[in-house]
């Protein structure tokens, strides 16, 4: 999932690895481009292996887009979306590859500093300013979460209507959430033990997979049955027919490639991580990078088409909340699913706390109140969102049409373009126009996403759609 701090990759605790990446620069040097000086770098051995790099990279692919996929595929059909999908893993993977081509050319290993190496400080602000949008949509999709299952889990514990008791409230309940249990761990001044919570959440990930694969098979084609005869299958969740669509195209389709970019954004994580590898190299990172997204794909298809399958034309865009709040094994996968996501929200909160300090307060030294009232901002922030946001896919479409292409798309193209010197690769070679293409594309897919949602949003079809 996309769950950790970028700086909690690797075998060192999260205080010594957001030191040393906070005071030095530069990845190791591998090379130099023909006609340049040698780039001096600090003298630095990554230790992490190449299979728990794949690891960490998986984790900061994997998020809570997951959710939302087997609504997607709903609104393209079976066959077009995954299509989509592998267009999409493909084109990470170029972008990737273009990050770490800047950064074989001038040493650099942060994706701020390749903003601020482009185009100055206002360079450093756009790129930062963006990350912090991205992490505080995926802090509010974490919220949203909490929001919709924990009324759920706690009314079947208690045998209760989660509909019916005021403190049942998913509203009142993620505010408590953030007070009593988010809140003191964002207060914290290192991450520590926080960082580690990745491996969990790509865990009860796995689980949730297993699960959706388990209960498809189970329930089957559930048209025509009552509740009572289909335990575990609410009806509001069955659909008219069983038939699956190859191929469709609706009003609710802006949102399914937005909510597929949000899935496969790791970009700010991949220099990080490039950083701690063993014996790092361009052509080794681009492989961990490869086998990362290759696994999230499989991983996102394999949950997409079966959710698809259980539902059919009536998932919601957040499938959990599709099983009944009855099944032991859904409410397993429910406590899992809030454990990962509560114990997250922190962890994402810490990069965007550093770089309102790096862009606000760059001169001035650690504060306990100015380290408390960001956090405190933060929060209060998000639970505004989440509370007036109607559902999940609003924030999954606005995420994924504004900070996700810029992260994937735009940003690496323009690094490339701007960074690679003109001795290295001329500006009309072909590499330089497919960089300039790929960029067009991004801006394309922010302007067509963010145009067809706001028409939805203008003639009410998004609360037509009953999501």
């Amino acid at each position: 999932m996309e769950l950790q701090d970028p700086r909690m990759n690797g075998t060192l605790p999260a205080g010594a690895v957001g030191y040393r990446q906070e005071h030095e620069g530069f990845l190791p040097s591998h090379g130099t481009a023909p006609g340049r000086k040698p780039v001096q770098f600090m003298d630095f051995e990554g230790k992490t292996s190449f299979g728990m790099s794949v690891f960490n990279l998986s984790n900061a692919i994997m998020g809570s887009g997951i959710l939302g996929l087997a609504y997607a595929m709903a609104h393209t059909g079976v066959l077009f979306f995954l299509v989509l999908l592998l267009c999409i893993a493909l084109l990470s993977s170029y972008s990737i590859h273009l990050l770490l081509t800047c950064a074989g050319v001038v040493g650099i290993r942060a994706y701020e500093q390749l903003g601020q190496r482009a185009f100055g400080p206002a360079g450093k602000v756009v790129v930062a300013a963006v990350i912090c949008l991205h992490n505080v949509g995926a802090m509010s999709s974490y919220l949203f979460i909490i929001k919709s299952e924990l009324p759920l889990v706690i009314g079947t514990f208690l045998s209760m209507d989660p509909e019916g008791d005021w403190f049942l409230k998913g509203n009142l309940l993620i505010i408590i959430v953030s007070v009593l249990i988010i809140l003191p761990l964002a207060l914290m001044k290192h991450l520590g033990y926080l960082g580690y919570t990745s491996g969990l959440s790509l865990t009860c990930m796995l689980f949730f997979l297993v699960s959706v694969i388990y209960k498809k098979f189970q329930l089957g084609c559930a048209v025509g049955r009552n509740e009572t005869e289909v335990e575990g299958l609410p009806t509001q969740g069955l659909n008219s027919t069983c038939e699956a669509q190859m191929f469709t195209v609706d009003s609710q389709m802006s949102y399914t490639v937005p909510i597929m970019a949000f899935a496969f954004v790791c970009h700010p994580e991949v220099l990080p991580i490039y950083t701690e590898l063993c014996r790092p190299s361009q052509r080794r990172m681009q492989a961990v990078a490869n086998i990362s997204i290759g696994a999230m794909f499989c991983m996102y298809g394999l949950t997409a088409t079966f959710g698809y399958l259980t539902f059919y034309s009536s998932v919601e865009a957040e499938m959990l909340h599709m099983y009944s709040q009855k099944d032991l094994l859904i409410l397993c996968v429910r406590l899992a699913v809030l454990l990962a996501v509560t114990l997250t929200v922190p962890v994402v909160l810490f990069p965007i706390r550093r770089a309102l300090q790096q862009l606000l307060f760059p001169s001035k030294a650690f504060s306990w109140p100015r380290h408390v009232a960001i956090a405190l901002i933060l929060l209060i922030l998000v639970n505004v969102l989440v509370i007036c946001v109607p559902t999940i896919r609003d924030i999954f479409g606005i995420i994924g049409s504004t900070s996700a292409p810029s992260l994937i798309f735009i940003l690496p193209s323009i690094f490339y373009l701007c960074i690679v010197p003109s001795e290295v690769e001329p500006l009309f070679s072909w590499p330089k126009i497919q960089a300039l293409c790929f960029g067009v594309l991004g801006v394309l897919f922010m302007a067509v996403s963010l145009g067809f949602m706001f028409v939805n949003w203008a003639t009410g079809q998004s609360r037509v759609s009953g999501h």
